[in-house]
């Protein structure tokens, strides 16, 4: 059973790993974010299996931390952000009205 386990979190791991490509290419901020939360729901996903595969408690702390940290992040950036920050910027400035 624990073989299983560890082959399913290699295979999360991987998800995880394709989400990184997803951080480096989001076209706005709040793609990135959202692959971020990826990230953490992945990473948190992982370490429970590894975890349960390895009966290491110290393994599922970890992963409780992880989940805290991923929701306090999304958080600060709700809170430092407005919603005209998050949408994608226009590619050139608006045309002025001749005087």
């Amino acid at each position: 059973m624990s073989e299983f386990l560890l082959v399913a979190a290699l295979c999360v791991l991987g998800t995880v790993a394709l989400g990184l490509v997803a951080i480096l290419r989001g076209p706005t901020p709040a793609d990135r974010l959202s692959a971020a939360q990826l990230l953490g729901t992945g990473g948190v996903a992982a370490l429970l299996l590894l975890g349960v595969a390895t009966d290491t408690a110290g393994v599922t702390d970890l992963a409780l931390v992880l989940a805290l940290l991923a929701a306090f992040a999304a958080v600060a950036f709700v809170t430092q952000r407005t919603p005209a920050d998050v949408v994608a910027e226009p590619a050139s400035p608006p045309a002025q009205e001749p005087e």
